[in-house]
């Protein structure tokens, strides 16, 4: 069973890749559709797979880097799919795809750790302190990756260079509804992640907030987040300013996810997950 999902997970999210690099190229509905039904097959197979893994664990999958990935390959997957059915920019699945593939395949291509997994990655609050953050950063990385978009076009018009991504872009208004989208779904959450998960830091440890470099790095991301919706509410801002606002919170979030986990030692470090 495992080895099959593993296989329907890359062979489906690859395809989808594919199918809307394809898109790109040749701008055909049918590719963009196509893409979207692997990524939708690969998340089924996904969950399989996620479910398999928490049953044999007893715990959530998030001690190692691969894990770590791997799980949010399978959130960003799942808000892209409800974006493209609401609200559908079919060019945003060029950067979605590739992106969920190669993070799910991190999950067998980086090395795992031996030992058992920390008692800090079992309970009910840090499940849904988990759960609650990945999805808000979801689509908080689908609001950057907008933003991104948004600043390309941008870029192209004030240029007046009418080539290849012009064509290819939806229009600034619907990006920049994109990223009002996004933002809106992805902030609440967010902070529900942060609010459960200091619940859980004190339950554990004993202290709301530690000052770990997780922490700190994702408090700046939330400040940052918080003005550009402040903003957007009651200023009006909207268009270029939003977009790189979005792009710096963006920024600053993976440097939370990845570097934070990786490179500083605190209990959110993914050695702190394993025990001997």
């Amino acid at each position: 069973m495992a080895a099959l999902l593993k296989s329907l997970i890359l062979v489906a999210y690859f395809g989808g890749t594919a199918a809307y690099l394809a898109y790109v190229f040749v701008q055909r509905e049918g590719l963009s559709r196509l893409g979207a039904v692997c990524l939708a097959v690969g998340w089924l197979a996904h969950t399989g797979e996620l479910l398999r893994r928490f049953l044999a664990l007893g715990q959530l999958p998030m001690a190692t880097p691969g894990e770590a990935l791997f799980f949010f390959s399978w959130t960003l997957t799942a808000v892209f799919l409800l974006l493209t059915w609401r609200f559908p920019i079919r060019i945003l699945g060029a950067l979605v795809a590739p992106l969920a593939a190669l993070m799910a395949a991190a999950l067998w291509l980086l090395p795992s750790r031996p030992g058992g997994v920390s008692p800090l990655l079992a309970g009910f609050w840090l499940h849904l302190h988990v759960i609650l953050s990945l999805v808000g950063t979801a689509a908080l990385t689908l609001a950057g990756l907008g933003g991104l978009l948004y600043l390309l076009q941008e870029r192209q018009l004030k240029q007046k260079r009418f080539g290849f991504f012009y064509r290819r872009l939806p229009s600034l208004t619907q990006l920049d509804r994109l990223n009002h989208l996004c933002l809106t779904l992805g902030f609440p959450l967010l902070t529900l992640g942060i609010i459960t998960g200091s619940l859980y830091a004190q339950l554990a440890l004993g202290r709301f907030f530690n000052w770990d470099a997780k922490e700190i790095l994702t408090l700046i991301a939330w400040l940052i987040y918080t003005i550009l919706l402040h903003e957007r509410l009651t200023v009006g801002w909207r268009g270029r300013r939003a977009a790189w606002l979005a792009l710096g919170g963006l920024s600053v979030m993976v440097l939370a996810f990845v570097g934070a986990s990786l490179w500083f030692t605190g209990y959110h470090s993914f050695g702190s997950f394993r025990t001997p």
